[in-house]
């Protein structure tokens, strides 16, 4: 049974006088205004984060699942609209959320102190730790960070695993690439000899993937790695909004079994 740890209380912090103004400015608090008028939300996503989120077939039909899904259909609930989901690369999504082409963005993405700056982030919805993938046949030869001296190791491209990566297995040459899958194929290949993932989304490949495993080893780092919903600065009544529905998921335990029925269900569609 996995194990998941959730942070309940999470508070932005504006940097600077500039930013305060900004966080307090009206030209934006009317986020929730607008998204009440048209009568949906949208949400920029990247589908390959089981178990937050992925594709998977049901009833026939190519459909985005995860966690992150049920949170989102949570929040759309709370504001009384529809919810839609807008698929990209992850090194997109906070990016159209900034160009106001999405509303929100809930994509397992870490509430940095570099992205407060740009971004209104929630609450916080879950905590996660970092781990490394490695095929079984090296099980022996990468057991500590010391061993990845001289290695390729994977991660995506524009994630806090990027920057964990850089910043922890200084020994190593950093290979980012965009889609998790791609990474996943060229570790089986060889190309890799390690990807980096948060331990769900580590345990999701590793499950479906016989000949991969989990490194036995802790991937400590100065980098936060708390999950938060991402809002265009300023959007003051909508964070409200959303913080209530974190809350709410988070004390009742409803959020980790959203993680942990979707990671099941992740693992027994393949």
């Amino acid at each position: 049974i996995m194990k998941f740890k959730s942070i309940y209380r999470f508070a932005t912090i504006c940097f600077a006088s500039t930013i305060l103004v900004a966080c307090n400015s009206s030209s934006t608090s009317n986020t929730l205004q607008k998204i009440e008028d048209k009568g949906k939300i949208v949400v920029a996503l990247n589908p390959e984060f089981p178990p937050f989120e992925y594709k998977t077939i049901v009833d026939g039909k190519d459909t985005i699942v995860g966690a992150d899904i049920e949170l989102a259909k949570a929040i759309g609930e709370e504001l009384g609209v529809e919810v839609e989901f807008s698929s990209m690369s992850f090194s997109n999504v906070l990016a159209s959320v900034q160009s106001g082409k999405s509303d929100i963005a809930i994509s397992g993405i870490s509430a940095t102190e570099e992205r407060a700056k740009i971004y209104d982030f929630s609450e916080a919805y879950y905590q996660s730790v970092n781990k490394m993938i490695i095929k079984k046949s090296d099980a022996t030869r990468l057991t500590s960070i010391e061993d990845f001296v001289g290695t390729s190791i994977g991660t995506q491209k524009g994630t806090i695993q990027e920057s964990v990566g850089k910043e922890e297995f200084t020994g190593a040459t950093i290979i980012s690439l965009d889609k998790n899958g791609d990474l996943i194929q060229q570790l089986k290949a060889g190309q890799l000899d390690g990807v980096i993932f948060e331990e769900p989304i580590a345990k999701a490949y590793v499950g479906v993937n016989s000949d991969l495993q989990i490194v036995d080893m802790d991937i400590e780092s100065s980098i936060s790695d708390s999950y938060a919903v991402a809002m265009p600065k300023g959007s003051t009544e909508l964070k409200e909004k959303i913080d209530k529905v974190i809350t709410e998921l988070v004390d009742s335990g409803k959020m980790d079994q959203f993680v942990e029925e979707a990671y099941q269900q992740s693992i027994s569609n393949n």
